[in-house]
């Protein structure tokens, strides 16, 4: 099991880099608490709604709308595992989350390629997931791989499962992976099952994440949480990723947006431990501020990088495993 080099450590002198106090941690903690009992979130799904019901959540079946008293959620926190392990297809491509270790996975969703034979800019291909896979696999230095494009030549309602076949087939590292729906989540767990020699092997060693995402505002969809259902059920960990718009899907300063977005992925995150107590949890970012003049996402805007620096040392205050955009 790779342990990769720490970010930092705190020492009494000398120069750090530390976004937020402890205080300011607590007070975004609070906030977010408030927020859970008193706004809470529209969780779209029955089922989740039912399971949040019955361990304790408040339920407003009208509005669809779920509050949460703080010792749910804090409580949720505590049992979930503070070190997660990225297992790869072989033991040699393990590695472990933990602490402030700092590991690197390439860019995920790429949707259009530059094809290197023509020149041309084009919708991405199987084909090229297969080889963007075999380059990665290459990479001594990104030590888990997510999947970096979409089968565009591939129907959308079985695209993950592509996705995911020249993936896993490609590279023995660790796999990030949406699989869009409850069905391709299915039929990706058989997949594994199958690589992995049977159900009960692939649970031991799950060597596939599943990714998702909440909705900005406050909102958990239907496929959002069927996904953590799934892989709690399935002993799989999930990597629940926010992706709030400052100044538009969530408010426009840091602060704001940091509270919003930590009350969608702890409210995901209470899903998961529902589900099964100590079920595997990766905090995960990819927010960014919204660029007001061409309402486009400013993913390469120092902010982004404020924003997900934040977001680790939240993550850490937790002590969650998290998964950040680089910028």
């Amino acid at each position: 099991m790779k342990r990769p080099i720490k970010a930092g450590k705190l020492y009494s002198g000398g120069f750090s880099l530390n976004v937020l106090s402890d205080d300011e941690l607590y007070e975004i903690h609070l906030a977010t608490l408030e927020v859970l009992k008193t706004v809470g979130v529209f969780v779209e799904s029955d089922e989740a709604r039912e399971i949040f019901g019955s361990n304790g959540a408040c339920i407003d079946e009208k509005t669809k709308v779920v509050t949460f008293d703080p010792y749910i959620v804090e409580d949720a926190i505590r049992t979930t595992p503070d070190t997660f392990h990225a297992y790869g297809r072989i033991p040699e491509s393990d590695v472990a989350l933990e602490a402030n270790r700092v590991t690197f996975t390439n860019f995920g969703e790429g949707i259009m390629f530059v094809d290197p034979y023509t020149g041309k800019r084009r919708e991405t291909t199987k084909a090229d997931i297969e080889m963007a896979a075999r380059v990665i696999d290459s990479l001594d230095h990104v030590e888990t791989y997510e999947r970096c494009m979409l089968s565009h030549d591939k129907h959308h309602s079985v695209q993950a499962l592509h996705n995911a076949e020249a993936s896993l087939t490609n590279t023995t590292k660790h796999h990030w992976l949406g699989p869009v729906d409850r069905y391709q989540c299915g039929k990706i767990i058989e997949v594994c099952c199958a690589i992995a020699g049977g159900h009960e092997k692939f649970r031991e060693r799950p060597f596939l994440t599943f990714v998702t995402c909440p909705i900005s505002p406050l909102k958990l969809s239907t496929h959002h949480c069927e996904i953590i259902i799934e892989a709690a059920n399935n002993g799989m960990g999930v990597n629940c990723i926010g992706m709030a718009m400052a100044g538009g899907s969530s408010p426009i300063h840091i602060a704001g947006t940091l509270v919003q977005q930590n009350a969608e992925v702890l409210s995901s995150l209470v899903l998961s431990q529902m589900v099964r107590k100590g079920a595997s949890f990766v905090y995960g970012s990819s927010t960014c501020p919204l660029d007001l003049r061409h309402a486009t996402a400013s993913v390469g805007s120092p902010e982004t990088g404020m924003i997900n620096a934040a977001v680790s040392r939240l993550a850490r205050y937790y002590s969650l495993p998290v998964f950040a955009a680089g910028g």
